[in-house]
């Protein structure tokens, strides 16, 4: 069942972030759909949004690489609806000469220790062109695809991904010095621990959105459902035992292992070499093996029945952002979409390039036309915000 009144961008400012030097937008309905010709920044407003989730947004780039050309940072405002009442969420990034740069979240005006802080207000779900080559690429896409599946319900496998890949290199180092005994005990000690909680974490994940998937199988959709699960020699290792016996099973592997692993300079066994195997449930056969459009459909369905589940599990409807993804279906297809996001509850923000795409939707839309210096125009179904956002970060 949809949430009752879930979470709503009211209204969108930016300010030197990608192409947009200045931009205020304000949405009243469940679908914001921005079109406009190639370059004109409709997935760079995508991207803004995709901030409020851990990580580096949709297109995983640098934060520098996100301010506009000349300018010293950026800073993307959000006014949140819903349920919980209203709330003003920011976050902002500033150049550092010699440095990375300086990051800020704030919630309500006060500081926010991370990004994490704001999955108490607003969870995000997205789907983007760089995903279709999904199933047909290397592992290493899919695990992070299933990473961010997992972050949108657990907001610490970030934390516990980082220090596991921190753990790997630490291992890595000692066993290219050569420098063994207690040293190296403990950081594999340190490693297993990391190992299995991260695989436990993406397993449980996994499984759960398979079991989603398995329920809907029997659901007319023009979209099909999926079978998921995970594969390696970590997984195998890992089979049937509890998690404290799994940290002593890769501990043994670790130590047998040392001098292959020092040879190949890396760890050829644990969660970093998994990967998520997607079958095409109608057919029974591996989503690599099906149609480019069959696997666009699929991963369709992956990622909505994602979003129930993260709604499921955390409480909160998640925004979705469709980046460019009506314009790669066919009208019955389109039409399909279009229904099941209805009955979401969720605030959809879709991009493509022809409004004519988004007709269906008149009436139930705010239509956005964006050119290269921000909205081209605003409909009549776009209210003043009740609640003005200022300049700088609020």
């Amino acid at each position: 069942m949809p949430s009752p009144d879930p979470p709503r961008i009211l209204r969108l400012t930016l300010r030197d972030f990608r192409n947009h030097a200045a931009l205020d937008l304000a949405a009243s309905r469940g679908f914001v759909a921005l079109s406009g010709e190639n370059g004109a920044g409709k997935t760079n407003i995508l991207e803004a949004l995709s901030l409020f989730a851990q990580g580096r947004g949709l297109r995983r780039a640098e934060f520098a690489d996100m301010t506009r050309i000349g300018a010293a940072g950026f800073t993307v405002s959000v006014a949140l609806g819903g349920e919980g009442g209203e709330h003003r969420l920011g976050t902002s990034f500033t150049r550092v000469p010699g440095g990375r740069g300086e990051r800020l979240c704030r919630i309500d005006g006060a500081n926010a220790p991370s990004a994490a802080a704001f999955a108490e207000h607003l969870r995000l779900v997205w789907l983007t062109p760089d995903l279709d080559g999904l199933f047909r690429g290397p592992p290493g896409e899919r695990r992070r695809f299933l990473d961010r599946l997992v972050l949108a319900v657990d907001a610490r496998h970030a934390s516990r991904v980082s220090a596991l890949e921190r753990a790997l290199r630490a291992r890595n180092r000692l066993l290219e010095e050569s420098r063994g005994g207690p040293w190296l005990d403990a950081a594999e000690r340190e490693l297993a621990e990391l190992a299995v909680a991260v695989a436990v974490a993406r397993r449980d994940t996994a499984g759960r959105l398979d079991a989603e998937l398995l329920a809907q199988a029997d659901r007319a959709s023009p979209f099909p459902s999926g079978r998921l699960a995970l594969a390696g020699p970590f997984e195998d290792l890992a089979a049937g035992l509890p998690a404290l016996d799994q940290e002593e099973a890769y501990l043994r592997e670790l130590r047998a292992g040392r001098a292959r692993d020092a040879a190949a300079g890396r760890a050829l066994i644990g969660p970093q070499t998994s990967d998520l195997l997607v079958r095409h449930g109608p057919r029974d056969m591996p989503a690599e093996l099906c149609s480019t459009g069959e696997q666009k459909a699929l991963l369709l369905r992956l990622v909505l029945a994602h979003a129930r589940l993260t709604e499921r599990l955390s409480g909160i409807a998640p925004l979705l952002l469709l980046d460019e993804v009506a314009a790669h279906l066919d009208p019955v297809r389109r039409s399909a979409l279009f229904g099941e996001l209805k009955g979401f509850g969720s605030q959809v923000w879709m991009t493509g390039a022809d409004p004519g795409l988004f007709a269906e939707l008149a009436g139930e839309a705010d239509l956005v036309g964006i050119g290269p210096s921000g909205p081209l125009g605003r409909p009549a179904a776009f209210p003043a915000s009740s609640r003005p956002l200022p300049e700088e970060l609020p």
